[in-house]
């Protein structure tokens, strides 16, 4: 069987040094919660990792696509797409993919770790919902990210404890973060868009966003070119390159790791998308910010 422990293409990972780690540790903001790793793994084929000495930090894996398992306990659990799992602190586990997922992950530990996890030792669902906001909670992610990419002193990490206090309660409070959503929508098409949006980095197909809606293609099609002047894939595509667009002016991300991120594995492609829309290639935009 094949397996990999990281190097895969488009991923994006922090890892601090115990020099930084031990400044979060003594901080009095940081210790009550703080990173020690970070990433994001694109289609991670046969990833795998098996820790038989126990680690101090809560492990934290969010699926947003594929499939794959976890061991703790003695005990194996299945893991899908929009769900995650927290594995306890001290203890040896074991986690990976038969094929490939795209995951979250964070290493995190402080004083109220424990609080965070509590309740999701086993797989915890987050699916798509009119007032998920799956899409600001993965904006989140990408925030701590950048935080952690640009700068590596105490403000950075208090900064970054303070977005990891914010994604770890979306999850763990889940229906207080959608209940503090506005006013969900309830035109069908607003509905439709939404779904959109919070599958913005998954290859999704119009036949999906049928099933969401329950509407035959041609009344759907219908409906929406009325609202909004364009057919639906010509308007996922246009989020899918707004998303891009925000991604260049707001992070360090190659072009490589970007299309991954909105959903499209093949970056010659996208770079055809995103010059057809925006009449200029990703890089030639990026550098004229």
């Amino acid at each position: 069987m094949i397996k990999k422990k990281d190097g895969f293409q488009g991923e994006q990972m922090v890892v601090l040094p115990p020099m930084l780690i031990e400044m979060e540790e003594h901080d009095e903001l940081c210790q009550s919660l703080y990173i020690t790793d970070i990433g994001y793994y694109p289609k991670a084929e046969h990833h795998h990792r098996t820790r038989e000495k126990a680690i101090p930090q809560y492990v934290l894996i969010y699926c947003v696509e594929g499939d794959g398992w976890y061991e703790v306990d003695g005990k194996r659990h299945q893991v899908t797409k929009n769900q995650y799992f927290i594995l306890p602190a001290h203890k040896p586990h074991a986690y990976g993919t038969q094929q490939s997922w795209t995951i979250y992950w964070v290493h995190f530990a402080g004083t109220a770790a424990h609080v965070y996890a509590q309740g999701a030792a086993t797989p915890r669902s987050i699916n798509v919902a009119i007032n998920s906001r799956i899409g600001e909670r993965l904006n989140i992610f990408e925030e701590i990210l950048a935080t952690l990419c640009a700068g590596k002193e105490l403000e950075d990490m208090r900064y970054a404890s303070s977005l990891l206090h914010h994604f770890l309660a979306s999850m763990r409070y889940l229906g207080q973060f959608r209940r503090a959503k506005a006013e969900a929508p309830t035109d069908i098409v607003d509905q439709a868009i939404h779904y959109m949006r919070e599958n913005i980095e998954n290859r999704m197909m119009m036949d999906d966003v049928l099933r969401y809606v329950g509407y035959s293609q041609s009344h759907f099609n219908t409906l929406f070119k009325k609202k909004t002047g364009v057919s639906p894939i010509t308007y996922f595509n246009r989020l899918k390159i707004e998303h891009a667009c925000r991604l260049l002016r707001t992070t360090d991300m190659k072009i490589n790791m970007i299309c991954y991120k909105v959903g499209i594995e093949d970056p010659l492609y996208f770079s055809r998308l995103f010059s057809k829309l925006m009449g200029m290639s990703p890089t030639d935009y990026r550098n004229q910010l």
